[in-house]
């Protein structure tokens, strides 16, 4: 059974509605990456699929034993967030904060997986450390690590390699792929159009024309190829312009 099945789904804000009809299904260990142009709607979906606001029309339904407050999130980060001052400890504890119900505080158990999932991101030295003082890259697996604190089953991943060094980011998708190859179900907004069609099983593509599917389906597909071809485009003349040469 699907993790997450979308039915008629519309969704948008202020009583704009950005996306209409939408039908798809997530199952147990897909690595779904949602792509599109910018406005087109794929931070919009993301919260309406994490209840963060209701959809315009249709329904989200969870199965296989999947509850609404087991789901990971990783979010963009605003300036403010990155400047929080709390420890990297509080800070992946309060991942546990869906398993606490009406306890207003944290149990052995939840204190064990905050560490094992700081050890499992590799972070576990920094524990006492302040996020603020953290690096992009330290941040980004302090959240990733907090949101495993919320979940077994599925992640979602808002942008998750925004604003990274090349390095970083190639560590970060590493990760990514490997929780993936442990079970975890993904779900990943992405403007790198490269590593989308590396990593993911599926490709859900919305615009004016809306794609779900395989990535291979997706390629053979008419905004697939249109899409790819505008992105390459894109990209190359900026590749150039950091190694400082001109395209031929």
């Amino acid at each position: 059974m699907a993790l997450l099945t979308i039915q008629d789904l519309s969704i948008g804000y202020d009583a704009h509605t950005v996306l209409q009809d939408l039908n798809f299904s997530v199952h147990t260990g897909d690595y779904l990456c949602i792509v599109g142009e910018n406005g087109s709607g794929k931070s919009t979906l993301m919260k309406t699929l994490l209840r963060l606001q209701k959809p315009v029309s249709g329904r989200i339904l969870t199965g296989d034993g999947l509850k609404e407050t087991e789901i990971g999130y990783l979010p963009q980060q605003t300036i403010v967030q990155k400047d929080f001052p709390a420890s990297v400890r509080e800070i992946v504890l309060s991942g546990c904060q869906g398993r606490c119900g009406m306890r207003p505080f944290y149990n052995r158990e939840e204190k064990a997986l905050a560490l094992q999932n700081m050890e499992r991101m590799g972070i576990a030295t920094l524990k006492n450390r302040c996020y603020r003082e953290l690096s992009g890259g330290q941040q980004q697996r302090v959240l990733l690590a907090r949101a495993l604190c919320a979940t077994r089953k599925l992640l979602l991943l808002d942008e998750p390699v925004s604003g990274l060094d090349p390095k970083v980011t190639a560590e970060m998708y590493s990760l990514i792929s490997e929780l993936n190859r442990d079970g975890i179900t993904i779900i990943m907004i992405s403007h790198d159009l490269s590593a989308a069609l590396r990593y993911a099983s599926h490709i859900l593509h919305i615009g004016p024309t809306v794609f779900y599917g395989t990535k291979e389906a997706y390629l053979e597909s008419e905004p697939g190829e249109i899409f790819t071809r505008d992105s390459y485009a894109t990209t190359e003349p900026q590749r150039a312009k950091h190694k400082g040469g001109k395209r031929k």
